[in-house]
């Protein structure tokens, strides 16, 4: 059965930093492109983060020069370190992997940034 996991949310000052983590079980993260999305309130849900099988990464411009996505193949996870943070990243932020035609979704974790 596939999981994802994400841990690592919380309430930070703006300027501040998160470690978020995606935990994956049933699949392998090195395999497959493991995407970061977020949704704020009222927002749809948009693409952050992205990194391949190859260990390529694509980010959104938003968040470009303040956000690294990396993965550890040994525990299995994807990591998103968010820096520099502001008051507009605020959101539930969602881990996913695509594989063989399947979507797959973490149950979400909050990060809130307060000015």
């Amino acid at each position: 059965q596939t999981q994802l996991v994400e841990s690592g949310g919380g309430l930070v000052q703006a300027g501040g930093s998160l470690r978020l983590s995606c935990a994956a079980s049933g699949i392998t993260v090195s395999r497959n492109v493991i995407t970061w999305y977020r949704q704020a309130p009222g927002k749809q849900r948009e693409m952050v983060a992205q990194i391949n099988s190859a260990g390529t990464t694509n980010y959104d411009d938003s968040v470009k020069g303040r956000f690294t996505i990396s993965r550890d193949d040994a525990k299995n996870t994807v990591t998103l370190q968010s820096n520099s943070l502001k008051p507009e990243d605020t959101a539930v932020y969602y881990c996913h992997a695509y594989v063989r035609g399947w979507h797959y979704w973490g149950q979400g974790t909050q990060v809130t940034v307060s000015s």
